[in-house]
């Protein structure tokens, strides 16, 4: 295993070494190597779908058609990370549109991923007659564990840090070094001072456990507290929202709004956490109002067909 890098910590003297492949092998001439970004990112997906087909079954969702919603998503969300990345970062890929397609390279953004899988979900959705606020719910549990394992894949690569800390557990390595070092110019023309041989906020830990913490929050209020739907999609909004707000004002690597400091991501987690905690406040009061049980579509098709027996 020969791609690995030393992950050195404030608090601890001795390195450690990091492997980013699992596994290098050659069948032929060719050889291949499985990442271990893929690794975490695919038992994210795989463990999304789980828990997620368990609630589908305990909320009586059509479960077909939040297999055919995660597949479409899935695709709508690869498209979507790489699509957000290459807009932010459009005259690089105007002078370089063969570099458009090299997603290898890296550059796939999380909010362009959220945006492509729900704008996707909803169209299956519309499709397949049910309801696209009951797979979004189911949506919010299963991006929670994704994210929350897939940002150790950061980790692995050295990549997605912060900028410089004292605490004990800021990290460096030959690659935090050496991002910092290719970076200076673009950081410093966005006010940035960072420095490379000094341990930096590993923000993917941040991220990891709050993502983590809030599928664990999600999970228990969709099996427990779900009282409308849409509740646990806006629920996501503001938890993730909120966190991204803070983290990613910390980190060397943000999109920004073209001439200007303004982070793309920080904008919109703002944007994202306040509108959320608006309408689940009003979709709130509505409810207290005028509490209105969550009728499965399963059940009303059955009692529309018996009413219309009856007719």
């Amino acid at each position: 295993m020969s791609d690995y890098t030393v992950v050195y910590f404030n608090a601890i003297k001795r390195g450690f070494s990091i492997p980013s492949t699992l596994v290098e092998f050659s069948i032929g001439n060719l050889e291949f190597s499985i990442k271990w970004y893929g690794v975490l990112i695919a038992t994210g997906y795989l463990l999304a779908l789980i828990f997620c087909t368990n609630l589908a079954k305990r909320a009586k969702i059509n479960v077909d058609a939040l297999y055919d919603a995660i597949i479409w998503g899935t695709v709508g969300g690869v498209l979507g990370a790489r699509a957000y990345y290459v807009l932010f970062n459009l005259n690089y890929y105007l002078a370089n549109p063969s570099h458009i397609i090299k997603v290898s390279e890296g550059g796939l953004a999380i909010y362009g991923g959220v945006i492509g899988a729900v704008l996707a979900a909803i169209i299956v959705c519309k499709v397949r007659k049910i309801r696209p606020l009951d797979i979004l719910d189911l949506a919010a549990v299963g991006f929670l564990i994704g994210q929350g394992l897939g940002r150790w894949g950061n980790f692995t690569n050295q990549e997605a840090f912060g900028c410089n800390t004292n605490l004990p557990w800021g990290m460096m390595s030959d690659k935090t070094t050496e991002y910092l070092i290719d970076h200076q110019d673009f950081m410093v023309s966005h006010g940035l001072t960072v420095e490379p041989y000094t341990g930096v906020h590993p923000t993917f830990l941040y991220e990891s456990i709050w993502c983590l913490l809030g599928f664990v929050l999600l999970y228990f209020m969709f099996k427990n507290f779900r009282k409308f739907r849409g509740q646990i999609a806006l629920s996501y909004g503001v938890w993730y929202g909120f966190e991204r707000s803070i983290v990613e004002g910390l980190r060397t690597d943000s999109l920004y709004i073209p001439n200007t400091n303004l982070r793309v991501s920080q904008l919109l987690s703002i944007a994202l956490c306040v509108i959320c905690l608006v309408l689940l406040i009003v979709k709130f009061l509505k409810y207290k109002k005028n509490p209105v049980e969550i009728i499965p579509d399963i059940e009303e098709e059955e009692n529309n067909e018996q009413e219309t027996e009856e007719a």
